[in-house]
């Protein structure tokens, strides 16, 4: 059985100390090293003839996006997972975009954990289980063939209220605010907002804050988004 040689990079002792111990029991894992920073792996990636890197998303030392860049320089047949609390959309699709092909959410149960690592092994991209019915998935999928997440932006159907009512909402307006500057009613601004998570599978506006800053640029991508008359 040909064993998966994976490389911890993860700067909590503790933490680190604790995955080492539990892959070493697995079978069919191989830990190549433990490490607290990126510093010589750069340096020795060749031969440690690596297949998964376990990557922790907030290195306090480095910053994690550029290692993950360099590592995939180096060897783009390394496949890297990213192991973060919570990582947030915005996260996720920057490390998609620069190779990474899985995270781990560090409260994620042993069976979890192992089967992530495993099947990015085999060559799957694994996305947080809190994410992948989401639109949000669809997007990280198109921003890895090629064609960007502006694309997908493109099919979903927005008013030009709506994008106004994501950009006041971007820029940090709360709902009374939006409704005096567009001279709504506060419950009709509560429906756009409604209607808006509803359309790109979000949660919270705070989440759609997020959207609009970070999925590329929405500022420049709102431009291309398909509008609707009210």
């Amino acid at each position: 059985m040909k064993k998966i040689r994976l490389l911890v990079i993860e700067d909590n002792r503790l933490l680190r100390d604790g995955i080492a111990a539990m892959l070493r029991q697995e079978p069919d894992i191989h830990l190549a090293g433990a490490v607290g920073t990126g510093e010589n792996v750069l340096t020795n990636i060749r031969t440690l003839r690596l297949n998964v890197i376990l990557l922790d998303l907030g290195l306090r030392s480095e910053n994690s996006l550029e290692l993950v860049k360099s590592i995939k320089k180096k060897s783009r047949d390394i496949r890297v997972i990213v192991m973060d609390l919570v990582p947030t959309q915005a996260d996720i699709l920057n490390f998609v975009k620069v190779g990474v092909s899985g995270f781990i959410l560090k409260d994620a149960t042993v069976d979890d954990f192992l089967g992530t690592i495993r099947s990015v092994a085999r060559g799957a991209k694994v996305l947080p289980s809190h994410l992948t019915e989401s639109l949000f998935s669809q997007i990280v999928d198109h921003a890895t063939d090629g064609r960007g997440a502006s694309r997908l932006i493109e099919s979903v159907r927005m008013t030009k209220r709506e994008r106004q009512v994501i950009e006041l909402i971007a820029d940090g307006l709360t709902n009374k605010e939006i409704a005096h500057t567009l001279h709504l009613s506060t419950y009709t601004v509560k429906s756009h907002v409604h209607n808006i998570l509803e359309k790109l599978a979000l949660h919270t506006r705070v989440q759609i804050a997020r959207y609009a800053h970070n999925i590329d640029s929405f500022k420049v991508a709102a431009s291309t988004i398909s509008l609707m008359h009210e």
